[in-house]
């Protein structure tokens, strides 16, 4: 019979190499499961990992890379600082709606001024929206213990009512037809995050960049990056080294709020354009997968968003010229963390074979 063994050390062999097993694996049980759907498996993974960067569209496919992962390595960044310190945001849905709604209508409050603090009012704008929606769960941890899971992921359906809400009415556009959804603020020079569309670059992809780098060196090189490691991996050690966890429960959820924010504040006035009832895209979500990939490293979420993004635009190649089902490249996605954490077991156990009866 086979039985776990906890290992001395954790393996960091397998540590390190687990996310990229894990992406094959992932593969293979996604083949399958495309096979099972009546297409061709090969086809569909080609489709989906190698048309958008090297098939005949690929020179308009790769900008969208930079455009799907900005957005998830932001708040996947974010994210990682409080999963690092065992502080789990589950919310950064909510945070990306409410980040969006600020930023927009801060913007749209000055329709149709082309003054140049415009646009950096709106960037502050989103970030405080996303920062006060993170906080909420911070600040009921913190006075009353309540679970910040719970909080944090009931707190997106509120966001998703209030999106509904502004975009049928406060923020609807008044020359629309009666459609649903603001203004276009892609189109308004003096409130764009585009810097270069054709390229899919603007600034939530600088910030993104910036963010990555300001990580790492927080992670490994100031002292409050310590305490966060060390309160995830040794949180009685923590407390003896007279780390403040009230304090390190504000921060992570702040920034992780405040990040989420602004990449819901770049999308709106870049990609996606407008406030609309479908404008959250799942990226809150999906950027608990990219940080976990990345291994809550700065670097690893980068290339994990990017290999993410990948598999939105090659799924949504596949959609429209395989007909596959949206919900089975959710699936697929999803497939990306259950491999990863199933995995991940053997990081900290081995596998033993036991005779049944022996000593």
């Amino acid at each position: 019979m086979l039985r776990l063994e906890k290992r001395p050390q954790p393996s960091r062999a397998l540590s390190l190499s687990t996310p990229l097993i894990a992406v094959v694996v992932t593969m293979i049980a996604g083949g399958l499961l495309f096979a099972a759907l009546g297409k061709n498996p090969f086809e569909a993974i080609r489709t989906i990992f190698w048309d958008p960067l090297f098939g005949e569209y690929a020179f308009y496919y790769r900008p969208q890379l930079l455009v799907k992962g900005a957005p998830l390595i932001l708040i996947a960044i974010g994210l990682s600082l409080g999963f690092r310190a065992g502080i789990w945001n589950i919310g950064a849905e909510g945070q990306y709606i409410i980040g969006a709604l600020c930023g927009a209508g801060a913007g749209l409050a000055f329709y149709p001024s082309d003054s140049v603090f415009l646009f950096p009012f709106m960037v502050i704008a989103g970030a405080l929206g996303g920062w006060a929606w993170g906080m909420i769960p911070a600040l009921l941890k913190v006075k009353f213990g309540t679970n910040e899971i719970l909080v944090s992921l009931m707190l997106v359906y509120v966001a998703d009512q209030l999106l509904a809400k502004m975009s049928l009415g406060l923020l609807k556009n008044p020359e629309g037809f009666g459609f649903p959804g603001s203004r276009n603020i892609a189109d308004w020079e003096a409130a764009t995050s585009w810097i270069a569309a054709d390229y899919g670059l603007h600034w939530g992809v600088a910030a993104a960049m910036i963010a990555v780098i300001l990580a790492y060196i927080l992670l490994n090189k100031h002292i409050l990056g310590f305490n966060i490691r060390l309160s995830g991996e040794a949180p009685r050690a923590a407390r003896f080294a007279g780390v403040n966890p009230t304090r390190l429960i504000l921060f992570c959820l702040g920034t992780s709020g405040a990040l989420a924010g602004l990449a819901g504040l770049f999308e709106v006035s870049g990609p996606s354009g407008q406030v609309n009832i479908d404008f959250a895209a799942g990226y809150g979500f999906t950027a608990i997968i990219v940080a976990f990939l990345g291994r809550l490293h700065p670097v690893g979420i980068l290339l994990a968003g990017l290999l993410m993004a990948l598999t939105y635009i090659g799924g949504d190649i596949a959609e429209s010229q395989l007909q596959l089902p949206a919900a089975a490249i959710q699936v697929f996605q999803g497939m990306l963390l259950f491999f990863l954490l199933a995995l991940d077991l053997l990081t900290n156990y081995r596998v033993k074979f036991a005779i049944r009866g022996a000593a």
